[in-house]
């Protein structure tokens, strides 16, 4: 798809910290997302590509015992061998799914029928794999991650022409986006929207967890040593290798990550969140959701989250679990509607 040269072009070219990286080339691996060490891939083109869910891989089998596939691009956005990403649609304006701890590509069940949707809509949904995708999370941070997201952006306003993005998080996704948006790097002129799917603590999941309050105590030892960057104990965290500042960050009362918890304050809620307020945001919440103590009044707290995000937009689905796997088709109906009334807001003057 050709068209002139985006508006967010000089931006980006003026301000990103560290260039976009080439193409993909076909043998751009697609499952490293453990520190992403080692050199970038080639540079022939973007490479067409089908992605489909592997085993435990959260779009599953489809109907009939059909393993779920989705056609589009592949390409690299950034040097890190993780730094690839999947392109549904050939669209200008694009929605940039961030997962949450342990996804990568195809993390939930309605990203297949989203992306079906979006092109009706002339949008193109891309899945980028970041340094912290699959097991890669417990070694990154959530700055790491607003760099990699802002190369991302980078790429596409650069090599795709893009118009605009709205970004879409899954879980601890939504915590990259809040973060993102608060370091104005100059590529985050570009988002006009942000979905937070599944905005949940952390930190109150993690408590329920009978090794937490002394790995906590440990994580914060090591800190205070200057060993952020050593490795917990495999016990903390034994789905994958995760540092001592990481651990914290999740695990702890105050941690960067934490942003979502009930029992924070609304001066609290609000300093974290409150610079969210400039834009378009929209909250969708799982009623059913696992990850969330029984303690919790869930009503109640999305009300709170969506007050001190700025009156964001509050989708509730009753009996929805965490990844919105039983309630696919309202979760579609939810973002797209979002996409269709909020995505060319503002996008012709960025720095009104």
């Amino acid at each position: 798809m050709t068209s002139s040269p985006s508006w967010f072009s000089g931006i980006a070219r003026a301000s990103s910290a560290m260039p976009p990286g080439g193409v993909a080339s076909a043998a751009a691996p697609l499952s490293d997302g453990a520190g992403g060490r080692g050199g970038g891939g080639g540079g022939g083109g973007v490479v067409a590509a089908v992605v489909a869910a592997g085993p435990g891989a959260g779009a599953g089998v489809g109907a009939g015992g059909k393993r779920r596939q989705v056609q589009g691009a592949l390409f690299k956005y950034g040097p890190k061998s993780a730094q690839v990403a999947f392109k549904t649609g050939d669209f200008n304006h694009q929605v940039i799914f961030i997962g949450g701890l342990t996804d990568g590509f195809l993390a939930t069940d309605y990203l297949e029928p989203l992306s079906l949707a979006l092109e009706v809509e002339k949008w193109s949904l891309v899945q980028p794999l970041l340094s912290s995708s699959y097991t890669g999370y417990g070694i990154s941070s959530l700055e790491q991650d607003a760099l990699e997201l802002d190369q991302l952006i980078s790429y596409l306003i650069n090599k795709e022409n893009s118009d605009g993005v709205i970004l879409l998080g899954h879980s601890t996704g939504c915590q990259d986006i809040v973060h993102y948006m608060r370091t104005n790097f100059a590529c985050s002129k570009a988002v006009s929207g942000v979905i937070l799917q599944a905005p949940v603590s952390d930190r109150e999941y993690r408590a329920t967890l009978p090794e937490t309050a002394e790995m906590i105590d440990l994580a914060a030892k090591m800190l205070s040593e200057g060993r952020g960057m050593d490795l917990m104990p495999r016990e903390a965290n034994p789905d994958a290798p995760i540092t001592a500042y990481r651990y914290h960050s999740l695990c702890a009362y105050m941690g960067d990550d934490d942003m979502f918890s009930s029992d924070l304050s609304e001066d609290q809620l609000r300093q974290r969140l409150g610079h969210m307020s400039t834009t378009q945001c929209q909250v969708i919440f799982s009623m059913g959701d696992e990850y969330v103590p029984e303690y919790v009044d869930k009503e109640a707290l999305v009300d709170r989250l969506c007050r001190a995000l700025g009156n964001a937009e509050k989708v509730e689905i009753e009996w929805g679990n965490h990844a919105l796997s039983n309630r696919v088709q309202e979760a579609v109906r939810a973002i797209v509607d979002f996409v269709k009334r909020e995505g060319p807001k503002g996008w012709d003057d960025p720095w009104s």
